[in-house]
């Protein structure tokens, strides 16, 4: 029994050269007839793809996050499935993707009831007609004197709150989401301000594009005639392939984009002139993950002695930005070099020092090979070089307890470790 996409091909290929004309000799035909006679279309049609519609919640979807953030299936506590229909590969990927939106929105939910956190619009004058996203503060943000803690995540399908959708589904809510890193934060003393530089525009569904009527000039025959000899000659034929060419079609989108907020780098630009510049605090940390901490390098770029006067430390994760390319400066470069650490996805150990690449930020392990890993496996590393990196006298102001507190996450988090990867 030939699979779904050889079948597939060959049908292909049977329509494609039933068409041509001219091509009536018996070489030909007897080809056409054996690749037919290898098809098994009961069969084919029995692989028909299931309606691309999908539950609108966790519940719905019979899945939940436990006690311990794994998401697990309601009935069966099995993680979950990405292949739950063979062969539909498409189904499939459309089904995760349907599960991901849920999990976008069950993230804004966890920043907003469990780490108190508040939406701030943007654009800040944004009108009632125009598509619209957001940035998340803590109650202190703009306030807290003495810290701030900024964290860009990376490009793709990820929103505020989210380091990795895959690790969310597939791995828990802590090594996936930024939440460990607010919540340590604010037991620290920082104000926290999480950025979503990939919600970048609206999309809408684009109105069908009505059928142009056939040209009178394209025959001669009448057009009823015509129509007849059609519908008689070919109807099954493109019904049948339209079918499993595209089983069901999706709607066509466009997308209107954010003000000032268009690309990731437009994004970080915009909430740095308007809230990461106007805060209170004295010192700004960053975390920075994948293309993030490419945003942060343009922002230098942009606002060089403005960034240089306000931010204290920059801690990046596997960053994908590139001095060269960028067109850095070389007092950038050297900034960068003394007040930033790249944590990237590396066999060695956790903090090894690694050979630098190019002229910038210091490189070290992550402890992990795996890209998506890396801020949450060098999550203490960060709060110890923010730590380190705290002018003297500051590190106590807005927190009582901020070394019992650093030592005793350290001890709790380093112990989990072996449980993440």
């Amino acid at each position: 029994m030939l699979t779904r996409p050889c079948a597939f091909i060959q049908f292909i290929l049977w329509i494609t050269m039933a068409q041509i004309p001219g091509q009536e000799d018996k070489e030909k035909t007897t080809a056409l007839k054996d690749l037919l006679s290898r098809i098994d279309l009961d069969e084919l049609m029995k692989k028909d793809e299931p309606p691309l519609t999908f539950p609108k919640t966790l519940e719905e979807f019979e899945y939940a996050f436990n006690e311990q953030g794994k998401l697990r299936h309601t009935t069966t506590g099995e993680a979950f499935v990405f292949n739950a229909r063979e062969d539909l590969h498409r189904w499939n990927q459309k089904r995760y993707e349907a599960l991901g939106e849920i999990i976008t929105q069950y993230v804004y939910e966890l920043l907003e009831k469990k780490c108190n956190m508040t939406k701030a619009i943007l654009p800040v004058d944004v009108t009632e007609e125009e598509p619209r996203s957001f940035i998340y503060l803590s109650a202190d943000a703009m306030s807290n004197p003495a810290k701030l803690l900024v964290l860009i995540q990376g490009g793709g399908v990820v929103r505020a709150g989210q380091w990795a959708r895959r690790l969310i589904i597939n791995q828990d809510l802590d090594s996936g989401t930024q939440i460990p890193f607010i919540t340590r934060a604010k037991e620290e003393g920082y104000g926290v301000m999480v950025l979503n530089p990939n919600e970048n525009h609206l999309e809408v569904e684009r109105p069908a594009k009505p059928t142009p009527l056939p040209s009178s000039e394209a025959s001669d025959e009448p057009a009823e005639k015509r129509e007849r000899k059609d519908d008689r000659e070919g109807k099954k034929k493109r019904d049948f392939y339209e079918k499993y060419r595209n089983p069901q079609r999706e709607g066509e989108t466009e997308q209107i984009p954010i003000r000032e907020n268009g690309s990731p780098e437009e994004h970080v630009l915009y909430v740095w002139d308007h809230f990461m510049s106007k805060a209170t605090a004295r010192n700004i940390f960053i975390v920075a993950h994948s293309y993030g901490g490419l945003s942060l390098v343009e922002l230098m770029i942009q606002r060089e002695a403005q960034v240089k006067n306000r931010v204290c430390a920059v801690a990046m994760t596997d960053s994908v930005h590139n001095i060269w390319q960028q067109d850095a400066s070389k007092s950038i470069q050297e900034w960068l070099q003394q007040h930033c650490r790249n944590w990237v996805s590396s066999p060695e150990p956790l903090d090894t020092p690694l050979e630098p690449m190019l002229p910038d930020c210091p490189r070290v392990s992550a402890g992990t090979e795996r890209h998506e890993l890396t801020s949450w496996r060098s999550f203490n590393s960060i709060f110890q070089f923010f730590g380190e990196a705290l002018p003297t006298g500051d590190e106590y102001e807005g927190s009582s307890n901020t070394v019992t507190t650093r030592s005793s996450h350290k001890t709790k988090h380093d112990h989990n470790h072996d449980h993440h990867d």
